[in-house]
This record gives structure tokens, C-alpha cells and sequence, in this order.
């Protein structure tokens, strides 16, 4: 079980990597012209595949790595790397709002793409998960309660679909890309990170 700093930890993680508010203009564009019916309804494919895809990686994830020979800590120092560069064009790059709305229009299901992925279920999302519930360094309780804190972090970025309009409203475009430049500098800690204690471990520090 993890402790309530663990949890705290976790939950900021994956704040950062899933980015629920800086989904809000993503689906705002995505849903420009749907009725309230139809709205709602993408939000709640976005929400459930945006789910569906990252619980894949939980639970194949590992398996997959290993299949192909690949260590964990390995995938642990690569994986960091990834995450900072990930965090770096979020903090200096185009903001999560910006470069997502550039996809939108490409498919007809707005709901899986951009919405799902890469919004919500981004690249660096399917990373931190995989790291996160490493069968070798967590528990199955463990294991559980991230996976718990993922689907609130989904929940959350849902409820923010769902009431997109009145949240733009007053954080507006700007207010996203600067909660997404923030929550990068976090992810861009976390990564350093999750590098560093898979170099002290190859090394046995």
C-alpha cells in the first residue's frame, strides 16, 4: 500500500504526464459544431479509451519489454530521457493546447484522436505507467492504487470536458499553455529523477 506521500507523489505524476487541463481547448476545438448530446458523448469515448489504452500498457507493458529482452532499469533510464524531452517541449516547445489542436481535423473520430491520445493517453502518459507499476519494484496493492489514481487523473480530465466551455471562459487558451508549461517543469524533475536512481542502481550506489 502506498503511503499518503507516495500517493500524493504518484497523483502529481500522473497530473503532469495526462494534463487534463490542458485538454480543455483540445476538446473545445474537437467538439466545435456537436450538440450538448454529442459533447458529452465524446468526452465519454475520450475519458474510456483514453482508460482502456493506458491499462493496456499497465498490463502488457512489462510483459512486452521483457518478451524482447529489454531490462527494466534500462527502460527506467530511457524511459526518463523520453520524459524529460517530452517535458522540455512542453515547457519550451508548442504547449499541449496548441500543438493538438493543429491534429484536429485529420480524423473524423475527434474522440480517440487528438482527444484520447495524444491528449490524454499521451506518449509520455504510457511511459510513467509502465514505470510506475514495475512488477519487480512494486506491489500488486501498489500496482492497484496507481492504477486507481490514473482513473481519477481520467476522471478529472472527463468532468473538465464536460464543463469545457465555462472553463475557457476564465483560464481561457493562455491559462492552459501556462498550466501545461508548469505542469512540464514538474515532469522535467520527476524525469531527472527517475534517470538518476536507475543510474545509481546500475551502479549500485
Amino acid at each position: 500500500m502506498q503511503t499518503p506521500h507516495e500517493m500524493l507523489a504518484t497523483f502529481v505524476l500522473l497530473w503532469a504526464v495526462i494534463d487534463p487541463v490542458g485538454t480543455v481547448p483540445v476538446f473545445i476545438s474537437a467538439s466545435q459544431g456537436h450538440s450538448a448530446a454529442e459533447k458529452r458523448k465524446i468526452a465519454k469515448i475520450a475519458a474510456l479509451s483514453a482508460a482502456g489504452i493506458l491499462l493496456f500498457f499497465v498490463v502488457i507493458g512489462e510483459v512486452m519489454l521483457l518478451a524482447m529482452g529489454v531490462p527494466l532499469l534500462a527502460f527506467q533510464i530511457a524511459g526518463g530521457l523520453i520524459l524529460f524531452l517530452f517535458a522540455l517541449t512542453m515547457i519550451f516547445g508548442e504547449s499541449k493546447p496548441e500543438g493538438e489542436v493543429k491534429a484536429i481535423g485529420k480524423l473524423q473520430d475527434t474522440a480517440v484522436f487528438p482527444l484520447a491520445t495524444p491528449s490524454i493517453a499521451s506518449p509520455g502518459a504510457m511511459m510513467a505507467v509502465v514505470l510506475m507499476t514495475e512488477n519487480g519494484s512494486h506491489s500488486l496493492l501498489h500496482q492497484l492504487t496507481t492504477v486507481i489514481l490514473m482513473f481519477v487523473v481520467i476522471g478529472v480530465a472527463y468532468l473538465l470536458m464536460r464543463f469545457a466551455g465555462e472553463i475557457s471562459r476564465i483560464i481561457g487558451s493562455g491559462g492552459a499553455s501556462i498550466v501545461s508549461r508548469v505542469m512540464g517543469m514538474i515532469l522535467a524533475s520527476i524525469a531527472a529523477t527517475n534517470v538518476l536512481e536507475g543510474i545509481k542502481e546500475y551502479y549500485h550506489y
